[in-house]
């Protein structure tokens, strides 16, 4: 029965979305929408919250217009469009153009009756969220920040909006996590969640999370359930005739700086983040002209000429006499004015920043770009690009990237940027494809394989299946290390308990082995637990602490009937973790600042739980006083860290840094302590064979389980080692 529930539970483990939208039909979308548009309205209206994930000029205004008309007329209720200030004339011009009736939202509401309504980001606090059926965010990597007031608000304001569409051309490719925030706006996961669920997190940086090695495809695969991402039709089995683009050439232009003052024979190449603005203005003259020059060269051409500040707006008006400058601090209406106004050919050259116009225009009138001021973001810069590069443009576009040769590095950056956004792309299109063709799921646990002999009995598989084979009372003791929940990835399988979307889950995969603890140990005897508690990362829960891991280790031996038994304290070096982690609490910098936010390090824990019950087993604990008093000790201070066997061959390519086989000298002492020769040692989670490996050693027979087949395969290595090391004669046998 237990084992029917656990089974219940892997499925729930599934990730899959629930659709909560309504299903229509092509003749009942607009005639004009291409047919790869009307499959992603028609995903999105039937999954009901979704997100268009799609290349400049593929049409996501047309198709998300088509989406709020729909849930509009399904729901009869007022449908609203968040957007950046200069898109909102174009999308009211688009409606009329495909026959939407499309109202602007300006200082306050009108009076709302069904239909579709926009407005401007920075008017949410005039809107009252409950008033709508359904709301759209265009351009939705404004999710992207974690601590961004405007991320919290629209997550909070619409949290139970039952209809939601994300439309944007860029997930930022570095940092993979603003798909968190679209999940967590989308009511698909919490970020808190997903993080857990398919990242690590490598310390340093608050936003330093990546996919777990194991965790790619299952991510991409993942998002392709709530998500469409494509940057042509045919990524999503669709003809691609109409959406060839012309050619772009991007034509580097390297301003030589005169030679500075740094005590070297060559300027610096590089500049670092904190020093890029300095650069830029010591800089500006030279790029200014090399731009300038450019744009004059060509007097019967359009030009975009993208700038980083103030004044170089300033000095580029004055070199490029018929310009037109569209600054953060002109007027809503001034801004709107000429951002559509150089669409429509009203004047030749713009100038602005991307933070203003990178979003959402259509500047296919214009296949001249020149980016004055290229910084490290590949984001603003690819979405800047895309405003002539996109579908509809019938010249080959130029783009002047005017960099200076001590700013080499920002080049370089962007290019980094770019490869892992075509990567991003790559892997979600083949998700894509799978999705389509319904070929999406988790792995599940198929394979079968063992190694037996007189000292051990080893199988590779998931532990809560095997243990089912384990006669009751017939383990005299167990010594294990859990997976950390969240910290690291050993596999891509279901049964996997370091793949849980949180601590609940990954508990409740615990507490199913604990059971099956209690029911196969000797009564009277031990089961030893290493742990350690966690720390609390600001990046995923927004504040720093610990979490009490050994406490919900506890909690679950308890809640089976197991009595606590003892704890040993692990003492750790703090200064290897600082250097390791970077954490902020053991930073000496941190103690001159605030030292409020200083602590100790995190030791490990030996946790030890007992069967209650007749002790038929006693234990005969051959060991001096001497060492007895040393092994009482609370805090065992003299347990060699590095005296573990070597994982590093049982590492597979998509695993994570931090394989952490549990110290040959804490698992010694545990089996002398708590068995005796002969006696029968378990665990659950074998790895590389650890436990069984010293068990073999001190006279007793191991049984293990371990997931990973590689890891598994290594285990038999050791386990035949140690095998080999007590059958060597001695001199006294020969």
């Amino acid at each position: 029965m237990e084992y029917d529930k656990y089974l219940e539970f892997l499925e729930t483990k599934k990730q899959s979305i629930e659709p909560s939208g309504f299903d229509v039909s092509d003749d009942q979308l607009n005639e004009k929408l291409f047919l790869f548009q009307k499959y992603c309205v028609k995903r999105a209206l039937k999954a009901g919250r979704f997100a268009l994930f799609e290349d400049c000029g593929l049409g996501k205004t047309f198709q998300q217009l088509e989406w709020a008309q729909k849930v509009m007329e399904h729901t009869n209720a007022p449908v609203l469009i968040l957007a950046p200030l200069g898109v909102i004339g174009q999308t009211v011009k688009e409606g009329e153009r495909f026959g939407y009736v499309v109202t602007e939202i300006r200082a306050t509401e009108p009076d709302m009756t069904a239909g579709i309504y926009i407005t401007n980001y920075d008017n949410i606090d005039n809107i009252d969220p409950s008033i709508f059926s359904g709301i759209v965010l265009d351009e939705s990597s404004i999710l992207k920040n974690f601590n961004g007031k405007m991320r919290t608000q629209l997550i909070e304001d619409y949290q139970f909006t039952r209809y939601k569409l994300c439309c944007t051309a860029t997930p930022s490719p570095n940092d993979t996590t603003e798909l968190c925030n679209h999940a967590e706006f989308l009511n698909i996961m919490t970020r808190t969640e997903m993080l857990a669920m398919y990242f690590v997190h490598d310390g340093g940086s608050t936003s330093a999370w990546r996919l777990k090695g194991h965790a790619k495809q299952r991510f991409w695969d993942y998002v392709s359930t709530w998500a469409v991402m494509l940057n042509k039709p045919s990524d999503i089995g669709f003809s691609d005739d109409g959406y060839d683009l012309p050619p772009l050439n991007l034509i580097e232009e390297t301003v030589i700086m005169p030679k500075r003052d740094n005590g070297l024979l060559f300027n610096d190449t590089a500049v670092n983040a904190t020093d890029y603005h300095k650069e830029l203005r010591l800089s500006y003259t030279e790029r200014l002209e090399r731009a300038a020059q450019i744009v004059n060269d060509h007097p019967d051409e359009n030009f975009i000429v993208w700038i980083g500040q103030d004044a170089e707006g300033k000095m580029i008006r004055q070199l490029i006499p018929d310009a037109v400058e569209v600054k953060g601090s002109d007027t809503k209406e001034y801004k709107q004015d000429k951002l559509l106004g150089f669409a429509k050919g009203d004047f030749r050259v713009l100038v602005t920043k991307l933070k203003i116009a990178q979003f959402g225009l259509n500047y296919q009138n214009c296949h001249n770009q020149i980016f004055a001021s290229l910084d490290f973001s590949f984001e603003a810069t690819y979405q800047g690009i895309r405003r002539s590069y996109r579908f509809g443009q019938t010249e080959a576009v130029n783009i002047y990237l005017i960099t200076t040769d001590t700013m080499q590095n920002v080049r370089d950056s962007i290019e980094q940027k770019q490869k892992a956004f075509k990567e991003m792309q790559s892997l979600m299109t083949v998700a894509m494809s799978r999705n389509i063709k319904n070929q999406i799921s988790l792995q599940k646990m198929e394979v079968s394989k063992e190694y037996k002999s007189d000292y051990c009995h080893i199988r590779l598989g998931d532990c809560v299946k095997l243990v089912k084979d384990i006669p009751d009372e017939s383990i005299g003791f167990s010594v294990f290390s859990p997976p950390f929940a969240e910290l690291y990835t050993y596999s891509d399988k279901l049964e996997d308990m370091g793949n849980s979307k949180d601590y609940q889950e990954f508990f409740t995969a615990f507490k199913f082995i604990v059971a099956e603890l209690y029911r196969i140990m000797w009564s009277g005897r031990n089961v030893a637990v290493h742990c350690m508690d966690l720390p609390v990362h600001k990046g995923k829960e927004g504040y720093i602490g610990i979490r009490d891991f050994s406490g919900l280790i506890l909690q679950a031996f308890q809640e089976v009937g197991f009595i606590y038994h003892s704890r040993v304290t692990i003492w750790k070096n703090p200064v290897t973790a600082m250097q390791r982690t970077k954490a902020i609490g053991l930073l000496h910098k941190q103690v001159k600042k605030d030292s409020a936010m200083s602590r100790v390090g995190l030791p490990d824990y030996l946790m030890v739980f007992r069967k209650p019950g007749n002790h038929d087993h006693p234990v005969k604990c051959d060991i001096s006083v001497d060492t007895w008093q040393q092994w009482a000790s609370p805090v065992w201070m003299d347990i060699n860290p590095t005296n573990t066997l070597n994982a590093a061959s049982g590492r597979g390519e998509n695993d994570e840094k931090h394989i952490c086989p549990l110290q040959l000298d804490v698992i010694d002492r545990a089996v002398h302590l708590w068995s005796n020769e002969g006696d029968t040692v378990f665990t659950p989670f074998l790895g590389i064979g650890s436990e069984v490996y010293q068990s073999i050693l001190a006279g007793r027979k191991g049984i293990g389980f371990e997931l990973k087949e590689s890891y598994f395969n290594e285990a038999i290595k050791n386990v035949k080692r140690a095998e080999q090391q007590i059958n060597v004669p001695t001199l006294f046998d020969l």
